[in-house]
């Protein structure tokens, strides 16, 4: 009875389902076949759907943008089931071969039937994700990194402070921290090693942003930085200062954030730059560094930390790695010697580096006595720790033993905090100033010049800028030059040096008698109108203010000024004839300047030797400056309305003494000409070629063998040729002379009609490229030809190797920056915008080179 119970079960079962799959609201069996072909024909749309988004994706990605995360689960999914899909259609033919009753049975109900649902369970799907793939946006802009790492040297004795600076950090009842102490001690390199904890932070703090303030720096520049690390698209740039402000605060109030200000001199009101004020609830951080204790009270610091010196055996450590090994196994004495020199540094880091590396060279003991017998006459001098601390930071001053070195290093201090200066700027200022003798190599550098700034690196009392071109002053350096020119504080007067310290109008302190330089750059002065009399006047700087008048008297009774530079007043539009008056004057910018015509008072100025006139968009004209100005050494053209014509190339050369010249040209005849006279030709540093339409431009690198910057702008060229041909002896010149030895800028814009650039392998010490908005160019450089230029030049072999800066933007057609991507080892910088067709894989490239 058991077994036909169990037996009657389970025919009842089997029927209940077969009923089913015949009869019942599913009808798998019959319904089979038509959600099998309905089942291909929707995954064959899903797959179209998805290539076409693919495309979408992939154009989106090729402009720096990152695929959404919906997006890319949306293609996960239509992967997986594409693959259940098929497995599902691997049967169609088994199951489709039993169908029978017109397709309403099966010769195996109960298999087709449990087929025939998942056909329709999948089809169901399928259109589901089908309809889920409308996608509007398809990628967005990569977030900026939470984190950029800071590079640190080796550190000595902060490792105390980082734990107990992060314990106050990681304090939910603390929100601002305040790191203060003395100029040089050490507080930037605390709060870098702050910044890269949080490298390894994986959770919490959505971004850490690192502000530079320092003493000149105004609310703009501040929000500069921040939005530079919060919003990768430009736009905010074109932003006011309350705009910007609001853009900060939108982003920042959803994010749990830390800001890191470093060298704060006086309140930052937070408020007016967007920075939501940080609380416990939303759990942001503020870290700033100061010299000021008071500004920990004005910052509102829930707490504050002292940086202190090193103690003694920390200091010796430091002081030991600097000076190293080998001078300190030169005597038995020197080892006790070193360890004065560093007790003499009174733990203060910069200190100790600055001696230390000066030190690290002095092998004789006599040298390690004489150091300590002045640090011992020096020091004692000053009561106070500052004053101290000038006192050591004076000895690598005293190390420099030429008065003139001296003097150029000292007139490092007229620029702004954190200013970079252009070394080849730089040694003009020195040369009008007498403190180098004016002799020009055969490229129109300066050889004791560049001689000087390089003695004055080694010696960190200047240091190298973000290129090679530049170099920067420590602000506690500036202080300690500032603090000597003054006769240590005795003789304030004779120098006035206010830049940045948003002035509107000329100061009314300063002591016009007395007076020898003054430095007034970036403020806010618009007008003019006083009378000094200045009789020891050499030098004023007032670049970069908001000029739009000045008097005619202010200019009347300053006899031995000799340096003036006006350059980056934009709303300048002219210059009184008493100009005229500047009898002494041999440097006179007016660059970035929108100057309409040149003073007939400019006549009078004799002794003129430099004329900048870059990017005076103004200015179309310079008639007579060949007469006017005879004894010009240095005119400087570049970027202006100024194109060199006929008549002007006459008047240039009766320039005798012209050495450096940058010019623009704007006719192919013109360039052929030039490049004919050779005095003409060896003096041009800066070229640019704009507005030309020619199927070839010939560059001849005799004749324009100093060239050190190029142009091509508004152009339509097919092809720039180089010759290397020395027109004069008609023969090829050794293959060492054969590219540009000097050339280490080129920009290109807005170039029509070339594909490639590979003439610049003729430029091997090519350091800064920029290639924009040129819709032919498809490669930098192209290998084919790059090879038949190495087979005539075997010199020429690894481009673009001391590159330095790379930028590529809105360059559509680019395809690759070189078949074989060369190693960049000294790539600082590198930009890639709109280049859509560059694949990826190039840009990683790079910038793994640049890292």
């Amino acid at each position: 009875m058991g077994g036909c119970v169990s037996l009657q079960i389970a025919c009842d079962q089997t029927l209940s389902r077969t009923c089913g799959c015949l009869f019942g609201d599913g009808n798998y069996i019959h319904l089979m076949e038509a959600n099998l072909d309905a089942l291909q024909k929707t995954m064959q749309e899903l797959d179209e759907r998805r290539d076409d988004l693919l495309r979408r994706v992939s154009i989106e990605e090729n402009q720096g943008l990152q695929r959404l995360a919906q997006v890319q689960g949306w293609f996960s999914r239509v992967e997986d089931i594409g693959s259940q899909v098929s497995d599902l259609l691997k049967e169609k033919s088994t199951e489709t071969k039993r169908l029978c009753l017109f397709g309403y049975c099966s010769s195996k109900c109960i298999s087709s039937c449990e087929y025939g649902k998942k056909v329709s369970k999948k089809l169901k799907e399928v259109t589901e994700l089908l309809s889920k793939g409308g996608f509007e946006v398809v990628a967005e802009k990569v977030p900026a990194a939470k984190v950029e790492k800071k590079h640190i040297q080796t550190t000595v004795g902060l490792d105390s402070m980082v734990e107990k600076a992060w314990n106050s950090l990681i304090n939910s009842e603390r929100t601002t921290l305040g790191l203060y102490g003395m100029g040089g001690v050490g507080k930037t390199t605390l709060l870098a090693l702050i910044n890269n904890k949080f490298v390894q932070m994986v959770d919490g703090f959505k971004v850490v942003i690192w502000v530079v303030v320092s003493k000149d720096l105004q609310n703009g520049g501040i929000q500069n930085q921040i939005l530079g690390r919060l919003r990768l698209d430009k736009e905010w740039k074109q932003e006011t200062e309350k705009e910007k402000a609001s853009s900060i605060y939108n982003i920042l109030t959803r994010k749990k954030f830390v800001l890191l200000l470093d060298d704060l001199w006086s309140e930052v009101d937070l408020n007016e730059i967007g920075v939501p004020p940080p609380t416990r609830d939303n759990g942001s951080k503020i870290v700033f560094t100061t010299r000021s204790k008071e500004v920990c009270k004005d910052m509102k610091a829930d707490d504050e930390m002292k940086v202190e010196c090193l103690s003694r055996d920390e200091a010796w450590v430091l002081f030991r790695n600097i000076v190293g090994e080998t001078p300190l196994k030169c005597h038995q004495d020197i080892p006790t010697l070193a360890r004065k020199v560093a007790e003499k540094c009174c733990g203060l880091p910069l200190a100790l580096n600055v001696i230390g590396k000066a030190m690290a060279c002095k092998e004789d003991v006599h040298e390690w006595r004489h150091a300590i017998n002045v640090l011992n006459s020096s020091s004692h001098e000053f009561p106070g720790m500052e004053e101290k601390i000038l006192s050591i930071l004076k000895f690598s001053y005293d190390g420099l033993g030429d008065e003139k070195v001296k003097l150029c290093f000292l007139y490092c201090s007229l620029f702004p905090e954190d200013y970079e200066l252009k070394k080849e700027e730089l040694i003009e200022y020195w040369i009008c100033e007498g403190f180098i003798n004016g002799n020009r190599d055969e490229d129109g550098s300066n050889n004791q010049g560049h001689a000087i700034i390089g003695s004055l690196i080694r010696a960190h009392l200047l240091m190298d800028g973000q290129f090679t071109t530049m170099v920067k002053m420590h602000d506690v350096l500036r202080e300690m030059a500032l603090w000597i020119s003054s006769n240590f504080g005795k003789q304030e007067k004779k120098l006035c040096v206010k830049s940045g310290a948003q002035l509107c109008n000329i100061p009314k302190d300063i002591n016009w008698e007395i007076v020898r330089r003054i430095s007034l750059m970036s403020n806010q002065i618009a007008e003019i109108s006083c009378c000094p009399t200045c009789p020891n006047l050499s030098t004023l700087l007032l670049r970069n203010n908001s000029l739009v008048d000045i008097s005619g008297e202010f200019f009347r009774f300053m006899p031995v000024l000799v340096v003036l530079d006006l350059s980056k007043n934009r709303s300048l539009y002219g210059l009184p004839e008493e100009i005229s008056c500047l009898s002494s004057l041999q440097y006179l910018n007016l660059s970035s300047t929108w100057i309409k015509s040149l003073p007939v008072g400019l006549k009078g100025l004799s002794k003129l030797i430099s004329l900048d006139l870059e990017f005076t968009f103004g200015l179309e004209s310079i008639a007579g400056i060949g007469t006017s100005l005879p004894n010009l050494q240095v005119l400087k053209l570049f970027h202006s309305r100024v194109g060199i014509d006929t008549r002007l190339m006459e008047e240039l050369q009766l320039l005798q003494d012209l050495k450096i010249l940058t010019a623009n040209v704007e006719d192919a005849s013109i360039l052929e000409s030039i490049q004919g006279v050779e005095g003409l030709a060896s003096s041009i540093r800066g070229l640019c070629l704009r507005n030309m339409f020619e199927e070839v431009v010939i560059l001849n690198t005799v004749a324009l063998g100093g060239l050190r910057r190029l142009a091509v702008q508004n152009s339509k060229i097919l092809e720039i040729n180089i010759d290397w041909e020395n027109k004069e002896r008609e023969e090829l010149l050794c293959t060492s002379s054969l590219g540009f030895k000097h050339l280490s800028t080129v920009s290109v814009y807005s170039l029509e009609g070339s594909k490639n650039l590979t003439w610049l392998l003729f430029a091997q010490n090519l350091r800064y490229l920029t290639v924009s908005d040129s819709p032919c160019i498809e490669e930098i450089i192209n290998w084919e030809q790059g090879m038949s230029i190495s087979n005539v030049c075997p010199d020429i072999l690894v481009p673009l190797g001391k590159l330095e800066s790379l930028e590529v933007t809105n360059l559509y057609a680019l395809k690759r920056i070189c078949s074989n991507p060369p190693a960049l080892p000294n790539l600082r910088q590198f930009v890639v915008e709109r280049c859509p067709n560059l694949p990826k894989a190039a840009t990683e490239f790079l910038r793994y080179e640049q890292e």
